[in-house]
């Protein structure tokens, strides 16, 4: 068996070598001549799978090691019985503990609380379900909106749009769609930004195509956002530098990249070309994870405010600043290097661990804000 798969993906090569050859090249290298006998396809979500890929080739099974699949054409995999997996789910920890660096690193900015502010999640599925539990776990007054998720439970937690834009934070988190009912494509647009309240701030991680680029830098240029944390852009490599100068966080497109996020992806992925195949799997998870950088945080409770605390303790393991400032260096590239620059940012990106691995030692872990770093994820010990 032969799979070719993205380079982007860790340890791809060395887990799915124990089923088959594996070539790897990195995403937008992927041709349809570099899959002359191919039978597996694994990709992440820069490659365009479609009829133009893979039209001539023997391709039975296409996976792409990301939660959204917008990248790929479902309707030609089921019409020339192609197998097709997705990994729902498995960088959305990751995503959300973005948005909580995020939203952390913007309040110290703007000196703000978020306890007993509102925030509202537009798409409330496997990302922003874990950022509405993240959030509420810090104080934070929660209000949803899934269209879908409304019609399939009834549930009336799910509201209209337009009863989040009286929140002081707005994040998305919808997959891109471009027609039907729950279109996506531009969702956040001139109306949406004009309809938020004054000073708002303002988060995608989902997909750039959800925000219209050209509204969002009129809001902020009419100042009427507070602040913009931006992990992904319209046209992407390609992105808008003149809107990177005016974001407060902008980061190339890495939200879900936390290594346990990415291994998640792959044992996903690798599980379900085996099972299409019959084949026994022979690789897990616990065979790619190494041990955490930061396994252990001692806090001193006694010194300084909770949410500086918790700001402390984030960064420790997960410096979004780092993130910026890489990608705002992409101002010095000549233009016609920005794009193979993003790229790159996103092919060498350094190990990044989730909150889970690292314990917290609290000298007192009924205080409070042991029961907030635990809602975020870490694991909190009470120490000696």
């Amino acid at each position: 068996m032969k799979i070719v798969a993205d380079a982007n993906i860790p340890f791809v090569k060395e887990c799915f070598s124990s089923i088959g050859r594996v070539d790897v090249l990195g995403g937008r290298q992927i041709t349809s001549d570099s899959l002359d006998g191919a039978d597996v396809l694994v990709v992440r979500s820069i490659t365009e799978v479609d009829e133009d890929l893979l039209a001539g080739n023997k391709v039975r099974f296409v996976g792409t090691a990301t939660i959204g699949f917008d990248h790929i054409d479902i309707d030609f995999l089921r019409d020339n019985h192609i197998g097709f997996a997705s990994a729902p789910g498995s960088n959305a920890n990751s995503a959300a503990e973005y948005v909580i660096a995020g939203l952390l690193d913007v309040v110290r900015k703007y000196d703000m609380d978020l306890e007993g502010k509102s925030i509202g999640i537009i798409g409330a599925g496997n990302v922003g379900g874990r950022v509405a539990k993240k959030c509420a776990a810090l104080g934070m007054e929660v209000l949803l909106n899934d269209p879908p998720l409304a019609r399939q439970t009834r549930d009336a937690k799910y509201l209209p749009l337009d009863e989040l834009f009286g929140c002081d934070f707005v994040t998305l988190h919808t997959p891109l769609t471009f027609e039907g009912p729950d279109k996506t494509h531009h969702l956040a647009d001139e109306r949406f930004f004009k309809s938020l309240r004054q000073g708002c701030v303002f988060v995608n991680a989902s997909r750039g195509g959800v925000t219209d680029s050209e509204a969002l830098t009129a809001a902020i240029r009419e100042q009427r956002l507070r602040a913009v944390v931006l992990d992904v852009w319209e046209n992407e490599p390609a992105i808008d530098t003149e809107l990177l100068k005016m974001v407060d966080v902008g980061t190339p497109h890495i939200a879900g990249y936390s290594l346990d996020g990415k291994i998640a992806g792959l044992i996903m992925i690798y599980k379900a070309v085996c099972d299409y195949f019959g084949l026994r799997p022979e690789r897990n998870a616990a065979d790619f994870l190494p041990e955490p950088s930061v396994p252990r945080v001692e806090l001193n409770q006694n010194t300084g405010a909770e949410q500086d605390a918790l700001l402390d303790v984030v960064t420790k393991v997960y410096r979004i600043a780092r993130d910026d400032q890489r990608l705002r260096r992409i101002l010095d590239e000549p233009a016609e290097k920005r794009s193979a620059y993003f790229d790159g940012l996103r092919k060498n990106y350094p190990v990044r661990r989730e909150f889970h691995n690292t314990e917290v030692i609290l000298e007192d872990d009924t205080d409070p804000l042991a029961a907030k770093l635990a809602g975020l994820g870490f694991k909190v010990k009470r120490g000696k």
